[in-house]
């Protein structure tokens, strides 16, 4: 067994992202830790059906409801929420809340993840890219920054002497969607005569699949993501053509992938992967090991 911890920035997140590589893992026997850096408290209602006032005036624990019920649809084992208020979208007034993530001091806020990391000691890391171009949200940012500090500082001892014992995690993954999986969708929409949602902005978005290193085979699996994204009822409309305007079957033939770039790795692979843990030792005490050996 080899342990894995995913790190979002909002109740919903990990639906949308790795929803069915999470699920292929667990099913495969492998621990799954999420860390939900916020309560997704500045969210609005998106799903009409579900824009009623004893929703809307708790809205936060509905949100957490909806997380727990993704979970389990997904398989995570474990989930743990960093503690931050959601910061709302860039220049809002809500950024200037000291509570909300993105006003957290970075070696405080990256302090809470090295904690758990060397609580649940993963072998394998998976946060956001560098590279959010599409999506600037102030959380998805700081997300990105505290986990690339943590996979760093969680196996040194000078840092964060108090937050248990050091663990070196094997490897950092990026999410990414590829321009080739909305191209393949972009394709099976028109086939089946559908409307499709990618429009010329879509297209438009600079390319990353250059720097795609791992492809995860989750065909099996992809109904994970359906299950987890229809878990959080007020954050997604089931008829939502963005989420749900292919059928399951054949959205996950045309693209039966999920891809990932390794941003850092301290075991050796050779790209294209088709597994996270490629690299990882068999035995699932044996990542600080790995490191020594490796000098």
């Amino acid at each position: 067994m080899a342990r894995l911890l995913s790190v979002h920035a909002h109740p919903d997140d990990e639906a949308s992202k790795g929803a069915p590589t999470v699920a292929k893992y667990v099913a495969e026997g492998h621990e799954a830790v999420l860390v939900c850096c916020t309560g997704g408290e500045e969210g609005d209602i998106l799903n009409k059906a579900m824009d009623r006032p004893e929703v809307r005036d708790n809205l936060p624990a509905v949100r957490a409801e909806e997380l727990q019920r993704s979970v389990e649809a997904i398989g995570f084992q474990h989930l743990e929420m960093l503690g931050y208020r959601d910061s709302g979208m860039a220049d809002s007034e809500t950024n200037e809340n000291p509570a909300c993530f993105a006003a957290a001091d970075i070696d405080e806020s990256t302090g809470r993840l090295v904690a758990l990391i060397r609580q649940y000691r993963p072998h394998v890391i998976l946060t956001y890219s560098d590279d959010q171009q599409g999506y600037l949200h102030p959380d998805h940012l700081k997300v990105h920054d505290i986990s690339v500090l943590a996979f760093d500082r969680a196996g040194d001892p000078d840092y964060y002497p108090d937050a248990g014992e050091p663990w070196t995690p094997l490897k950092l993954y990026y999410s990414t969607w590829s321009r080739a999986r909305l191209e393949a969708h972009h394709e099976t929409y028109q086939r089946l005569g559908l409307e499709s949602p990618y429009d010329e902005k879509w297209f438009a978005r600079p390319s990353q699949d250059h720097r795609i290193t791992t492809k995860i085979p989750i065909q099996e699996y992809y109904g994970a993501r359906r299950a987890a994204l229809l878990a959080h009822a007020t954050q997604v409309d089931p008829n939502e053509k963005f989420w749900f305007g292919l059928p399951d079957d054949e959205a996950a033939a045309a693209y039966p992938f999920e891809d990932f770039i390794l941003a850092k790795s301290l075991v050796d692979t050779e790209p294209i992967e088709g597994d996270l843990f490629a690299g990882v030792p068999a035995e699932s005490g044996d990542a600080d090991e790995t490191v020594a050996a490796r000098g």
